[in-house]
């Protein structure tokens, strides 16, 4: 079946180059509700993504009682601190001035895994390669986070847990493995710059450095 593409013409290519540039990784939050649909809309989105073997073995687990959440920030709390141990001296205090979660206020959390034993796709294209299944988890949280950013919803990716125990806490499938931690809300400001940018942990690279030729 041949259908036509949308023509995507100069000026949406260049609100899609805004978006990839305001798109941020959220830390704070208001605490006002999201509008009711805005769970199946970013699911929906997130499902749009490419994955191999059309396996889509991204599962996600909406976070909502209390006791989880909890448990949850919890776990972030333990990691963080083990964390800051690992530094020293003005890396040690720029690293505890910090925020790096929104657990806090998100009015939406979701832990997002991937189903490692999936049967569906038929283990195409990830016979050698089975990581890809991960992959593309990855692939669907990121379409779900420029659907976010496009609606003026901010997202924060909390890397900082001790991921062994998120299955337990959470109650989730053993073929089930965690990759992702959000947080999702209206962010309490907007930047074009990442957060630890403007805080002076890093900076970004210039585009060449990230180049060879073979």
């Amino acid at each position: 079946m041949t259908t036509t593409p949308p023509d995507f013409d100069a000026n949406f290519r260049s609100k899609l180059h805004d978006l990839l540039i305001w798109r941020r990784d959220v830390r704070r939050f208001r605490t006002d509700s999201l509008p009711s649909d805005t769970l199946t809309r970013l699911i929906d989105a997130a499902r749009l993504a490419p994955s191999v073997g059309l396996s889509e073995p991204w599962r996600f687990v909406v976070v909502s009682s209390d006791a989880r959440r909890r448990a949850m920030r919890g776990n972030f709390e333990h990691a963080n601190k083990e964390a800051l141990e690992g530094y020293k001296g003005e890396r040690a205090q720029l690293y505890a001035s910090l925020k790096l979660s929104g657990m806090e206020a998100a009015p939406l959390q979701i832990a997002v895994f991937a189903d490692e034993e999936t049967d569906q796709g038929h283990a195409l294209g990830r016979a050698s390669m089975p990581e890809t299944l991960m992959y593309s988890t990855v692939t669907a949280i990121h379409t779900m986070w420029l659907v976010a950013r496009a609606e003026g919803i901010g997202i924060g990716w909390v890397s900082i847990l001790e991921p062994s125990e998120v299955p337990e806490i959470l109650d989730t499938p053993a073929a089930w493995r965690f990759v992702a931690y959000l947080c999702i809300g209206f962010p309490e400001e907007e930047s074009e710059t990442p957060a630890l940018e403007d805080a002076g942990w890093e900076h970004r690279r210039p585009g060449g450095n990230f180049i060879i030729e073979r």
